[in-house]
């Protein structure tokens, strides 16, 4: 399994992409489970596209900050 994730942001506002092969690691079962829990969604959970002034966040159920369940509730006007 291919694994890759891209972290942007930060002070620099720097992007660090990285793959890893799970191929012939002792812990590929472990880290193929991870990923695959990490990627799952929730079947019935909401999927939210946050922009603001160009930039783009994408988010879901259950995995929002109390910022970001605020900010949607407000906005749509609903729970969140």
């Amino acid at each position: 399994m291919l694994i890759t994730v891209t972290r942007t942001g930060g002070f620099t506002g720097a992007e660090k992409l990285r793959a890893l092969d799970t191929a012939g690691r002792q812990d590929a079962a472990r880290l193929e489970e991870l990923a695959h829990r990490a990627v799952s969604s929730v079947a019935d959970g909401y999927h939210y596209r946050i922009t603001v002034d160009g930039e783009v966040l994408d988010v879901q159920d259950p995995c929002l900050s109390d910022d970001q369940r605020t900010l949607i509730r407000t906005v749509l006007g609903e729970g969140a």
